[in-house]
């Protein structure tokens, strides 16, 4: 069965460019899909492509680099069919809900000199 690799781009990366970088890669327009926010020019968008093995999960990984995708998901045994927006941003919200975020350093303060059976004066 096929996997989704799926993109998170940044509202300036054009999302022309990944489209044709998806098929120079060699994928069918049929193999992916760019969901873009009509209610803004500058927003975030989505882009999900079907992936078969390691090679094509390269290949978009690549094309989504190039094009300043600010994180990916790989989703297993997924059709494009299955690949609507709703699916995909509840996954990622889940994924990301999941997600154990680094914590501030932290600092824990021990004593040098303990109780010992020594006698100081």
């Amino acid at each position: 069965m096929s996997h989704i690799l799926a993109g998170l781009f940044d509202s300036h990366s054009d999302y022309k460019k990944l489209e044709s970088d998806l098929e120079n890669s060699g994928f069918e327009n049929s193999d992916y899909i760019v969901y873009l926010n009509n209610a803004s020019h500058n927003s975030q968008y989505l882009a999900s492509v079907t992936v078969n093995d390691i090679n094509q999960i390269d290949l978009a990984r690549n094309a989504f680099i190039e094009n300043a995708a600010l994180k990916s998901y790989l989703f297993e045994n997924m059709s494009i069919k299955e690949a609507n927006y709703d699916t995909i941003k509840k996954y990622i919200d889940a994924r990301n809900r999941a997600e154990i975020h680094n914590s501030p350093d932290i600092k824990i303060k021990t004593s040098s000199d303990g109780m010992n059976s020594e006698v100081k004066f």
